[in-house]
């Protein structure tokens, strides 16, 4: 422990933070699977648009004008774009549940992140080994 500094969280209470962020973990790799739904839903978009261009250049109008009519540019959920789900998903999950891991980290670990992991790392390395060191710039 650095002089000074806050005593060490109990192993307990670094599971239960480590537990926590593990779950944002998730959530972030959700989001960027949301992310990924958003820009393939509006690049599917734009190919429905072309596909009813080219219906209608090799002469089936109708079904062109239907396409257009029924699918080009439709939400994608009730009232939604994806680009909405995705900002209502940020603003009403994600950056909750981000500001309050940040707050139980703050207030249990000092602010410390991947202590659960960091000490995982401790147990786990070889101590005098050049390709185990504990932190960066560790000799």
């Amino acid at each position: 422990m650095i002089a000074g500094s806050s005593p060490e969280p109990d192993e307990a209470t670094v599971k239960a933070v480590g537990k926590l962020s593990e779950a944002l973990e998730s959530v972030e790799r959700a989001r960027g699977h949301l992310y990924s739904w958003h820009q393939l839903t509006g690049k599917a978009d734009f190919e429905l648009g072309d596909a009813a261009a080219l219906l209608a250049k090799a002469g089936h109008q109708e079904l062109a004008d239907e396409l257009s009519r029924e699918l080009v540019g439709r939400n994608v959920l009730p009232d939604r774009w994806s680009f909405q789900a995705v900002e209502e998903y940020e603003d009403t999950y994600y950056e909750p549940l981000r500001r309050y891991e940040a707050r139980v980290r703050e207030s249990l670990t000092a602010g410390r992140r991947h202590l659960y992991e960091a000490r995982l790392k401790e147990e786990r390395r070889t101590h005098g080994h050049p390709h185990h060191t504990s932190a960066p710039g560790d000799a």
